[in-house]
Parts: structure tokens; sequence; C-alpha cells
């Protein structure tokens, strides 16, 4: 397997225009209060206080994917990550307007939570419109690659759900050979139509919107954990 180690993701600016007054105290305030411990096992009672199914968000945008899925289980714990200020912001007002008490931030790289997981901990992980790094030499940075892969495998549960969705040919071929060469998914499709309608139970990010909107197609990938 691949040392997910030797492949940490590199991101820009981590934080874009200044906060307003009101965001500002939601960070101050709330993130705290929901945000991954620094360190120990991250495993349901540690995050929750009870064994209840954990559910992940690798790279959460402004959080309305993330704050849909918690608002519809409640009796989940959900795990988001992102590594921007503004993506987090976005989220702790969905989390505080809605009132969820479900859901755990992380401000940093999916893979340093991946590694605290326990095994077979996972019920679903959604990877949602990720950078895709077009360029040939920068494959290695994408997420959709075997040593990130082969950790998500090894943290979801047998029969756990994989859902990946991008808006980018490059990628959606990189991630369709990487998926095709791993072991542990089953790809949940019944057509080759199947990756291009949205399932019910995803909502559509503000992302996907967008690359919609600049007549962008986008495809969605269900997997199951074998």
């Amino acid at each position: 397997m691949n040392d997910p180690l030797s492949i940490r993701r590199l991101y820009g600016r981590r934080q874009g225009h200044k906060l307003r007054p009101g965001q500002a105290e939601l960070v101050e305030r709330l993130l705290p209060e929901i945000s991954v411990p620094e360190d120990g096992e991250l495993d349901a009672p540690n995050l929750f206080g009870d064994p209840r199914p954990l559910e992940l968000e690798i790279g959460f945008g402004k959080g309305e994917h993330l704050a849909w899925h918690a608002s519809q289980r409640p009796s989940h714990g959900f795990i988001g990550c992102e590594p921007f200020l503004d993506g987090v912001v976005g989220a702790l007002m969905k989390i505080d307007e809605a009132g969820l008490t479900n859901i755990r931030i992380h401000m940093g790289d999916a893979i340093e939570v991946l590694e605290r997981l326990p095994d077979a901990s996972l019920e679903r992980a959604w990877l949602l419109h990720p950078d895709p790094w077009p360029k040939a030499r920068h494959a290695k940075r994408r997420f959709m690659n075997a040593g990130p892969i082969d950790l998500i495998a090894r943290k979801m549960k047998p029969g756990g759900e994989f859902r990946f969705g991008t808006d980018h040919p490059v990628y959606v071929r990189w991630a369709m050979m990487v998926m095709g060469q791993s072991p542990d998914f089953e790809w949940l499709g019944e057509h080759p139509s199947d990756f291009l309608v949205r399932p019910a139970d995803w909502p559509e990010t503000r992302y996907e919107a967008k690359a919609r909107a600049i007549g962008h197609e986008v495809w969605y990938f269900r997997y199951k954990r074998l």
C-alpha cells in the first residue's frame, strides 16, 4: 500500500476575506466546542460520548452537504474535514442555525483524521469535487490515489459506502482507474449512465451548482466496501 503520509495535500491560503464580526464570534465560540480533539483515537465515544455510527466528509466546502446529512441522521456522528477557514465558517453558520449537535470539525488535512480513526469504524465517506490537479506532473497530489483510498478502505466497515463526485473530466477518468484497481471497493452502479444521475439523498452543493451553471457535466460515483 502507498504510504498516505507521503501524499499530503498542498493548499493555498487558508483564509480569504476578513471575517465579519458575527463570523469571528462563531469561530471563537462554536469551533472550539465542536473541533476534533488534537490527541487520541477518534472513536465515536471520544467524539460524541456514545458508540454511534460515524460518517466522514473530506473537504466539505461551505458545509451544506455535511449539514444536510447530519440533519437527516441525528443519531449518527459526522466528521467534516476542511482546510480553509472560509469553508469552516460556512459550515459553522449552518450548524449554529440548525442547532446540530452531531458534527465535529477538523480544519486541516483529512488524512490526519483518517489515520486516527479506528479500523472499520466508518459507515460512509464522501469526497466531493476535490482539487483535480489536472496537470499530469501533479497527479500524485490528488486525494484520489492508491494511498488515501487504501486508508479509507481500512477505516470503513464492510458494506460501508464511499461516494465521490467531480465535474472535471481528467479527474473522473483518473478516479475510475484508481477505484477500478482497488480490491476493496465495488461500484454500486448497474448501468454506465448511473454515474450521471445524482441520487436522491445526495444534495446539490454550491460548488456543483456553480459547475453546472458554467456548462460542466457532473459525475457521481457510489462504491461499497467489500
